[in-house]
């Protein structure tokens, strides 16, 4: 069994449009996971590695989600901006947030990508 850590920080006000935006596809997000089941543990965990948007529980496993909206599939989508070089940041900034957990417990990378009106979650979108 595992022991989750206290919330580490809390959220920032939004000082542009494009982080109110980022914000509101965050909120949009959250409020669909926790629909499917889902319990949020952090949110925008921050550390030197890079940034998580949500990190939920789904049972006992431990779920790193990458929000990622786009107006437009226009230069491949919101799915498709999740490269390489933020999946290797994603993996490294797992593993600080799960050095704060007793026991190590499973955990999987998601992505929800939001383009115009359409939301789609992406489970397990790649492995470390």
């Amino acid at each position: 069994m595992f022991k989750l850590p206290r919330k580490l920080l809390a959220d920032g006000n939004p000082s542009s449009g494009a982080v109110a935006e980022g914000k509101a596809g965050e909120d949009r997000a959250l409020i669909f996971l926790r629909r499917q089941g889902l319990t949020l543990v952090e949110r925008n965990f921050r550390c030197r590695s890079g940034e998580i948007d949500l990190i939920m529980q789904d049972g006992k496993e431990i779920v790193f989600v990458e929000v990622r909206k786009r107006r437009n599939s226009q230069y491949g989508g919101a799915a498709a901006s999740v490269t390489a070089a933020k999946r290797k940041r994603l993996i490294l900034a797992a593993s600080v947030f799960l050095q704060s957990c007793r026991g190590l417990p499973a955990c999987r990378f998601d992505i929800v990508a939001i383009e115009a009106d359409s939301l789609s979650w992406l489970k397990n979108a790649f492995e470390a």
